[in-house]
């Protein structure tokens, strides 16, 4: 019987909290990420920071750019160093991509990277299209959230 390989779930999941804030998600999609060594370290080792991250959608030839992503520097890869914000190539199927090209044609519609995981080892970057929010929008998410959790506590002083 093979033994199993050791689980890195204990790997830190980055979340861009401030995409869903600023934008209404109306698609999602998985792709790979072309990473170096240090890059990969340094993800496991944490800081790193999706905030001020986009995605380009390139025609001719089909491809996808991450731009703005913050991945520090990792120590001990002393004379092997990676800049921190550099354009890094994403991973996924030709059709993807141009789904991605049409959809992104429309005005006020832009690729955004949402959460950056590992799945079997290797790195994911979960991207998502994305629909500005107005100011009103905002508002409106922040009195659905106060809502909610107004009833939630009724409730729970109901129950207990």
């Amino acid at each position: 019987m093979a033994k199993r390989k050791k689980d890195h779930s204990d790997s830190p999941t980055v979340l861009n909290r401030k995409a869903r804030h600023d934008y209404v998600i109306e698609d999602t999609l998985e792709v790979g990420m072309m990473l170096r060594g240090s890059e990969v370290k340094s993800i496991r080792a944490g800081g790193t920071s999706l905030a001020e991250g986009y995605v380009r959608v390139q025609e001719t030839p089909p491809a996808l750019f991450l731009h703005g992503a913050h991945i520090p520097e990792y120590g001990p890869a002393a004379g092997h160093q990676h800049p921190p914000t550099r354009v890094r190539k994403l991973l996924a199927h030709k059709r993807e991509i141009k789904k991605l090209v049409l959809l992104v044609s429309q005005k006020g519609v832009t690729v955004v990277p949402l959460k950056l995981y590992f799945t079997r080892g290797k790195a994911k970057l979960q991207i998502g299209v994305a629909r500005g929010k107005q100011h009103g929008d905002k508002r409106r998410d922040l009195r659905e959230r106060e809502a909610k959790r107004d009833i939630d506590r009724a409730m729970s002083r109901k129950l207990g």
